[in-house]
């Protein structure tokens, strides 16, 4: 189904879609939502990623920023 990888950029209405692109889609969406469930639970379950986030909220609210130009790669 080598159609079924634009489907999105190409389908504008369902009907346009065959049973198996449809079905490709769905699984395809299902699939990608099951992967963001899981990377969120365990970057939550994470102490290290909660203090970072804990720590990034308090620089923001006392306003210790750095625009992107000041970021140095």
């Amino acid at each position: 189904m080598s159609r079924s990888i634009n489907v999105m950029e190409t389908a504008t209405k369902l009907k346009d879609l065959t049973v198996g692109e449809f079905k490709t889609l769905i699984s395809d969406t299902i699939r990608e939502n099951l992967e963001d469930l899981f990377e969120d639970l365990t970057a939550l379950s994470s102490k290290e990623y909660l203090t970072s986030i804990r720590e990034a909220r308090e620089d923001y609210k006392h306003g210790r920023l750095k625009s992107i130009e000041e970021i140095d790669v």
